[in-house]
């Protein structure tokens, strides 16, 4: 896989402070397999988004155009924008498509923008299904250039990873990776698309409730991607899907899209990535966004923790990590949890686990030392008022919780540890958080937990969870957090003729950008395109651009064409926009 040392781009200051399980994502930015068509749609794009937003938008998002070197002419490099991004903190690397959502949200922890580096074909100029690049860099750069807009975009990173998510939440992940791709691919057969079409549709009648993981993707959808800003008569737009979508600019703000005022109950909202959206929420400004993040992070098994966080880790079936009293954290795949009247007495992991204070891995308490998983009890012992974290050294002696004797522990709920103890470990502050013991049986009741033959048993103190979450405590502890799909975005297939097209453009393109007309040029390429491709209209808009202001038949047969083809519903309203541009211009 490649890594950030593997590229030749230049990564800055901001990009460094990536932790290596994030590099398998970053991909280098395949410039050179843009077209000369892909430029245009770029570049018309562009110019008409700005010519509208510039009224519809957010103040920032102009000024922010400017802050981070997006151009309307040409689909910007990577390295340029991380010149200019790292001086308002942030950086952009470049990824294929659409990567796991907890992935995502850890890069915007670390102020990283991670853009896929694909964009959107001519049938698919006014919306994509897909992420791209029009929709990643023009559409969520330019905002981030508000401080207050920014800093909410990392803190809802930095929660967003630590979500819980559901089994259903990664099949959904991964059947809208394979749609988007499909939809986008004009390689795609139509039965491809309607078979994983089908496929997203089924998932979404049995989601069931939604995870931490779903609720925090609403609640970005309806914000970075499709937030309004303002009052709900007069909003402005801010969230990037917007900002990137010629059609959805548009429509967003007409009275049939209903206007809501944003607050938590926006998590519970569902969306559908392939279609415009029917309802949107308003913000009277960015410092609200944050007010609502953190309100809806209290109700986070990060923040709540207990029986219901652990359980939640369970359903997940994925690496996790509960945080005890303590401060003593275990990361792994947790799989069993024993409670006592709604309280958890009892947690098991049945993968490679490690023991961490702070994020920082325990020496000799990593995925080597418990590779097939670790338990412990949590809460009180019985009968006993004061928990064992809180006892001081004479109330453990008392107790006989002290080095080289052999104890017998009974916990609230019936959890029982005997054994000889070994050692333990205590925090700075000298709080004892982790006990070791030898020939050692935990048992509950008649189940046994933990036998003797088993070897060393290390017991976690803490009197109850008070956090769980997404993740290892230290990444540093597990190779592999997170699963790159197998699903790839296809390289697309240009036949003869489209490659022809493309050269038409790039010849169109020459033209304009060293200002050096050749109307025979022209003229020649505007009768191969009405013989060759009489339903290309973006070529034809194009040059029309470049007679314009010249009076020659041409101008006329090309006007004509573009009249013509404005009869075809799907072109109507792209060529009128573009008209208007020209004219403008």
């Amino acid at each position: 896989m490649p890594t950030i040392q593997d590229h030749t781009m230049r990564f800055n200051s901001v990009t460094e402070k990536l932790p290596k399980h994030l590099h398998k994502f970053i991909v280098q930015q395949p410039y050179e397999d843009y077209t000369a068509q892909n430029q245009a749609v770029w570049r018309y794009v562009m110019r008409l988004n700005v010519s509208v937003l510039k009224h519809t938008a957010h103040k920032s998002y102009i000024r922010g155009l400017k802050k981070t070197g997006i151009d309307e002419e040409l689909i910007p490099k990577m390295e340029g924008m991380n010149r200019i991004l790292k001086d308002i903190g942030w950086a952009a690397v470049a990824v294929d498509g659409f990567i796991p959502p907890n992935a995502f949200m850890e890069f915007q922890a670390y102020n990283v923008l991670v853009i896929s580096s694909d964009i959107r074909t001519i049938d698919h100029i006014n919306y994509t299904p897909a992420p791209d690049i029009i929709h990643e860099a023009a559409g969520h750069a330019p905002i981030i250039a508000n401080p207050e807009y920014s800093e909410y975009l990392r803190r809802l990173g930095e929660i967003g990873c630590k979500a819980i998510s559901s089994p259903k939440d990664h099949e959904m992940y991964e059947a809208i990776r394979l749609l988007s791709i499909l939809k986008e691919n004009p390689n795609s057969t139509v039965k491809e698309i309607q078979e994983a079409t089908k496929a997203v549709n089924l998932l979404q009648e049995e989601m069931g409730g939604l995870s931490e993981m779903a609720k925090i993707r609403n609640l970005h959808w309806w914000t970075v991607e499709y937030g309004l800003i303002g009052t709900l008569e007069n909003p402005k737009l801010y969230g990037a899907g917007l900002l990137s979508s010629i059609e959805e600019s548009q429509l967003c703000l007409k009275k049939e899209v209903i206007k809501i005022p944003y607050s938590i109950e926006a998590a519970e909202v569902n969306f559908d990535i392939t279609n415009t959206q029917p309802q949107l929420f308003v913000i009277p400004n960015f410092a609200s966004l944050s007010f609502v993040l953190e309100k809806f992070a209290n109700t986070m098994a990060i923040r709540t923790g207990g029986l219901e966080g652990l359980k939640k880790l369970i359903i997940s079936e994925k690496l996790g990590t509960i945080e005890l009293s303590t401060g003593i954290q275990v990361s792994g795949t947790f799989n069993n949890v024993l409670d006592s009247s709604n309280t958890p007495i009892y947690f098991q992991t049945n993968s490679p686990t490690a023991l961490s204070v702070n994020g920082k891995e325990l020496i000799g308490h990593g995925t080597e030392h418990h590779p097939s998983g670790f338990g412990s009890p949590v809460g009180k012992l019985e009968g006993i008022n004061i928990a064992i974290e809180d006892m001081s050294p004479k109330d453990l002696e008392v107790y006989g919780i002290i080095e080289g004797k052999t104890t017998c522990l009974n916990f609230e709920g019936g959890v029982k540890v005997e054994g000889k103890i070994i050692t333990g470990k205590r925090d700075l502050q000298g709080k004892i958080i982790l006990i070791t013991f030898k020939n050692c049986k935990v048992t509950h009741f008649d189940t046994v937990l933990f036998d003797p033959s088993w070897g060393i048993y290390d017991m976690a103190i803490g009197k109850n969870i008070s956090s769980a979450f997404a993740g290892p405590a230290d990444s540093n502890s597990f190779e592999d957090i997170y699963t790159i799909s197998d699903t790839k975005t296809a390289k697309i297939r240009y036949s003869d003729d489209e490659k022809k097209l493309h050269q038409l453009y790039e010849t169109v393109k020459n033209h304009r950008t060293h200002k050096s007309i050749d109307l025979d040029s022209l003229a020649i390429i505007f009768k191969e395109v009405k013989s060759n491709y009489p339903s290309e209209w973006l070529i034809l808009l194009e040059l029309y651009e470049l007679v314009y202001d010249k009076d020659l038949s041409l101008k006329s047969e090309i006007y004509e064409q573009l009249i013509s083809l404005k009869k075809n519903k799907h072109f109507s309203k792209l060529i009128s926009d573009g008209l208007d541009l020209i004219i403008k211009k």
